[in-house]
C-alpha cells in the first residue's frame, strides 16, 4: 500500500466519495470494486420484518400457520439520475487515476446502463484493458410473462495494464462440472474454474450475512473477486460501499479496505456490520449513535464553517 493514505486503511467514509477520490495518491490503490445505483428510476427499499407464530395474526404462512408481523424498519436510497454517465464519469476517471499500474476495476452494473457504461469506460481505459464481462445469473424472485424475466447483474472488469495485472488463478473457488461423468473422478472431486458466467443465489432472506440494506451483494460474489484480483495484505476500495460486503470479504480474506457512501442508511447498516471489530474506524459518521458527525457534500462543510 505503498504512497496510500494510512489514515484510510480499513476506513469507512460518510461522504461525497468524488471528494475522497480526488484525496488519494495516483496509482495507490490495487483493487477496486464498485456497485453504483443502477438507475432504475425508482426509490429502492427494503423492509425488514420478523414473523413469530400467533393464532390471532395477521398473515397465514407454511403449513397454514398463522404468524404475526413486526416490522423492523425500512432501508431506502434514491435511484434516479437526469444523466446517469454525466454522474459516473468524474468518479471513473479519478478511479482510473488512483488505480495501481498493475490494478483492477471491477464494476457492477444491470442490463439497464452496462453497454453505456462499457462505452464510457472504453473512452477512458482504452478498449485494450476491457478483460472481462461477467454474467452473474441468479434465479429469484417475480417473473415477468411479458418479457424473459431478467436475472442477471454484469460486472465489468478492466485492468490498468493488459500485459500486467494479478489474476490469482489457484486462489479461485472452484465449482463442479455439470456433466462430471465426461471428465472422470480425478477432476470431477477437484472442480472446475469459474467462466464469466457466474451462477450464484441472491442473499437470502434467512440468511446470517443479511443486512436489510436493499441491493445488498452476496459475499460469494465478492470473495471470488477480491481472491482472484489481489494479494493478502493489499487494499481494497469500494466508493459506493453500500452495505459494506467489499469491507468484510476483504477482512476475511486478509486484505485491508476504504469504504465510501453518502447514506446515512448504509452507514448505519455498516456500524452494525462491523460492532466490535478491532481496527475499524468511521470518518464523518458516529457509529455508536449512528448518526453522521460531518456533511457528506464538503462544500457543504464549507458553507457550515462560513455561517
Amino acid at each position: 500500500m505503498d504512497g496510500f493514505p494510512a489514515e484510510y486503511v480499513d476506513t469507512i467514509v460518510y461522504s461525497d466519495n468524488l471528494a475522497v477520490l480526488r484525496t488519494l495518491p495516483d496509482g495507490c490503490v490495487p483493487l477496486i470494486y464498485i456497485d453504483p445505483p443502477f438507475n432504475t428510476g425508482k426509490t429502492r427499499s427494503l423492509t425488514r420484518l420478523r414473523t413469530t407464530r400467533d393464532p390471532d395474526g395477521d398473515r397465514v404462512g407454511f403449513q397454514g400457520q398463522t404468524y404475526r408481523t413486526l416490522r423492523l424498519g425500512t432501508t431506502r436510497f434514491a435511484d434516479v439520475f437526469d444523466d446517469y454517465l454525466a454522474f459516473l464519469e468524474p468518479r471513473l476517471v479519478e478511479a482510473r487515476r488512483v488505480l495501481a499500474p498493475n490494478g483492477t476495476l471491477y464494476v457492477h452494473l444491470d442490463p439497464r446502463e452496462v453497454h453505456y457504461v462499457k462505452v464510457l469506460l472504453d473512452g477512458i481505459f482504452g478498449r485494450e484493458c476491457f478483460l472481462n464481462e461477467i454474467i452473474w445469473a441468479y434465479d429469484f424472485g417475480g417473473r415477468s410473462t411479458r418479457r424473459w424475466p431478467a436475472k442477471h447483474d454484469n460486472i465489468l472488469v478492466y485492468v490498468a495494464s493488459p500485459r500486467d495485472y494479478v489474476f490469482n488463478v489457484d486462489a479461485i473457488d472452484r465449482i463442479p462440472y455439470m456433466a462430471p461423468g465426461l471428465v472422470g473422478p480425478e477432476k470431477a472431486a477437484r472442480g472446475k474454474l469459474p467462466t464469466d458466467t457466474w451462477w450464484a443465489t441472491i442473499v437470502p432472506t434467512k440468511a446470517r450475512e443479511r443486512t436489510g440494506y436493499p441491493t445488498q451483494k452476496p459475499l460469494t460474489i465478492l470473495r471470488r473477486i477480491i481472491a482472484a484480483s489481489s494479494n493478502p495484505g493489499d487494499l481494497v476500495l469500494d466508493f459506493f460501499a453500500g452495505s459494506g460486503t467489499t469491507g468484510v470479504a476483504a477482512r476475511e480474506l486478509g486484505r485491508r479496505f476504504l469504504l465510501v457512501d453518502n447514506n446515512p442508511e448504509a452507514l448505519q447498516v455498516m456500524a452494525r456490520r462491523f460492532a466490535g471489530e478491532a481496527g475499524v474506524r468511521f470518518v464523518g459518521f458516529d457509529p455508536v449513535a449512528g448518526v453522521p458527525t460531518a456533511p457528506s457534500d464538503p462544500a457543504a462543510a464549507d458553507d457550515a464553517a462560513g455561517e
